[in-house]
């Protein structure tokens, strides 16, 4: 180990500053500052708080800016996250069922077996742990589509399962086209059964809204809602008034989307009735679908129609109910990015910053493979107002 890696930012100049035998002046007239500044970073007086001050500093003593931040902070894998989008592109396009190809050795499973290994990937997901959701997916696909074809009743559900994961995780990772080849092979394998259906048009929605589909995912989402919808809310059961207020939850959005603010406002209301039917804490077909969960819909909601103050105050309300320690960490750490880009938008990098590092504390996965949040990090490194702990994880990222 490098004897650097354990040293504060500070000292690491001072290290590599030896290391290229510069004496304090030398480096402060190469960096166009003045010995003293040099020394108050050295001895953490000063702080390194813009990305393009760590960059001079590292081209001066010929290193990679990463460094000065030490090895727990390495640049994210974004090339192990497109080689593992193509690994699930690859799965997708094998067609080994349909065309009679036989699988490398793999034993079909049982439809119980398979579905824990779908359940598991499902509980992965929603930890936020991206990188092992994509390692596990190729194979998943595989297994599911074989497990189906043995037993095409018993599973069907497993497949339709591993095809919703996909979807929601090639959403984050920004690729709505393979997305959507997903989220139809689950559509197309939910057909005949109204639940089935049901979970499966929630990715639906997603994908649609990802691919600028706002007005044909909202007449979808509609479609769908009211074909699960009970006859009588009160007598509804909350596996399905769970799947059909997380449709109205992605119709609202997909309004906010083409700044329908009242229809948005509209259908969250109605979802908000069937949510306090459920109640917080459940997690119904993978919906998460409760009080807590409508609320932070509104907030997103609010960001997608620029009413920042509504967004705010919607996230304030949503972080004071118990349901939100409830709330899958995928589902929170969005939240956050929803809200972090609300403040962005209001001109409040501190407090935009501050979400950002929340989001790094419980979903590092969240900054790290999706684009979206690499891109809200990039913007905000770029003003001198962000935290310093922003310019390092920039920086860290190769987003400087």
């Amino acid at each position: 180990m490098d004897t650097s890696d354990l040293l504060p930012v500070g000292r690491r100049v001072a290290y590599w500053r030896g290391r290229r035998k510069l004496s304090q002046q030398v480096f402060a007239d190469r960096l166009g500052k003045s010995k003293s500044w040099v020394d108050k970073v050295e001895r953490g007086v000063r702080s390194l708080d813009k990305v393009s001050t760590l960059h001079d500093i590292a081209a001066v003593l010929r290193i990679d800016a990463a460094v000065l931040l030490g090895r727990e902070t390495q640049p994210a894998g974004v090339t192990e996250r497109g080689e593992g989008v193509a690994r699930i592109r690859v799965a997708l396009s094998r067609y080994e069922v349909a065309l009679g190809r036989a699988a490398a050795r793999r034993p079909v499973l049982p439809a119980d077996q398979m579905a824990r290994q779908v359940a598991h990937a499902w509980t992965t997901f929603q930890h936020a742990r991206y990188p092992q959701v994509i390692e596990l997916l190729p194979g998943l696909l595989t297994d599911a589509e074989r497990t189906r074809a043995g037993d095409p009743l018993a599973g069907r559900v497993p497949l339709v399962e591993a095809y919703r994961i996909t979807a929601s995780l090639l959403v984050k990772l920004g690729d709505p086209d393979l997305a959507w080849l997903a989220v139809d092979r689950a559509m197309t394998a939910a057909t005949g059964d109204r639940s089935l259906v049901a979970a499966a048009a929630v990715q639906l929605g997603q994908v649609l809204r990802a691919c600028g589909q706002a007005r044909v995912a909202k007449s979808a989402m509609l479609s769908a809602a009211y074909r699960i919808a009970p006859p009588v809310v009160e007598f509804g059961l909350p596996p399905e008034l769970s799947l059909c207020g997380t449709l109205l939850v992605q119709a609202a959005l997909a309004a906010a989307n083409h700044g329908d603010a009242r229809a948005a406002a509209d259908l969250l209301d109605e979802a908000a009735t069937l949510a306090a039917r459920v109640t917080d804490g459940h997690d119904h077909h993978r919906t998460a679908f409760g009080p807590t969960a409508v609320d932070v819909a509104r907030a997103a909601a609010a960001v997608e129609l620029g009413d920042i103050r509504d967004a705010v105050t919607r996230h304030e309300t949503a972080l004071r109910r118990d349901g939100w320690r409830w709330l899958p960490t995928e589902h929170r750490a969005a939240h956050l990015l929803d809200t972090a880009r609300a403040h962005l938008h209001a001109d409040d990098p501190i407090n935009a910053g501050r979400l950002l590092i929340d989001v790094d504390r419980i979903a590092p996965a969240e900054i790290r493979q999706r684009p979206a949040a690499r891109d809200l990090l990039a913007q905000l490194a770029r003003d001198p107002r962000t935290p310093t702990t922003i310019t390092r994880l920039a920086v860290a990222l190769g987003l400087g």
